[in-house]
């Protein structure tokens, strides 16, 4: 299917090229590293000393469980989200199991801000937030170099908005206006 509309005779569209891809910062990986160094530091000290063989049992179960909730769990809920800005559109990914794709095309235009609390401004990260204004907005979280991801979407919406007609002053030969009951 073509779209002869919006492109002259002869003229092809360029192709779509990804601009960027991008992840959240992994900081919020620091607490579930932390836990497993931890883990790990316990079952070496403590296993080998209990006096019954079921208690080792219960200890490496016990562990594993921590390990799971707290170390593999958000790791994969880190990886399962991924924000991709390519020339034509901003597509955003998420869910582990279930998957949801969300696209906003550049040519529709939307507002772009910036929000960085205190941390993330220590840690260069911050919030980038895409408002169409039809639908509720898009929050990019814990994007690296906010800044710099703002100031692209902004060049990418002003590129594919279509040009438009240069400005023309109203015709002043007749004019309707009626101000404040006077002509």
């Amino acid at each position: 299917m073509s779209n002869t509309a919006s492109t002259p005779r002869g003229a092809e569209a360029p192709p779509e090229r990804v601009v960027v891809r991008l992840r959240s910062n992994a900081r919020r990986l620091v607490w579930s590293v932390l836990v497993l160094v931890a883990v790990a530091g316990a079952l070496g000290y403590f296993l080998g000393n209990f006096a019954e063989p079921w208690h080792e049992i219960a200890a490496l179960a016990g562990a594993a469980a921590i390990v799971l909730l707290a170390c593999i769990l958000p790791f994969f809920g880190w990886l399962a989200r991924r924000y991709t800005i390519t020339s034509r559109r901003l597509i955003v990914r998420s869910g582990l199991f279930v998957r949801v794709r969300r696209e906003i095309p550049h040519s529709r235009g939307y507002d772009v801000t910036v929000r960085r609390t205190w941390v993330q401004s220590a840690f260069g990260s911050g919030d980038v937030r895409v408002s169409t204004g039809a639908e509720s907005p898009v929050t990019l979280r814990n994007v690296p170099n906010p800044g710099l991801v703002q100031s692209v979407l902004n060049e990418l919406v002003e590129a594919a908005r279509p040009a438009m007609a240069p400005y023309r002053p109203p015709s002043t030969a007749y004019d309707d206006t009626v101000a404040w009951g006077g002509r």
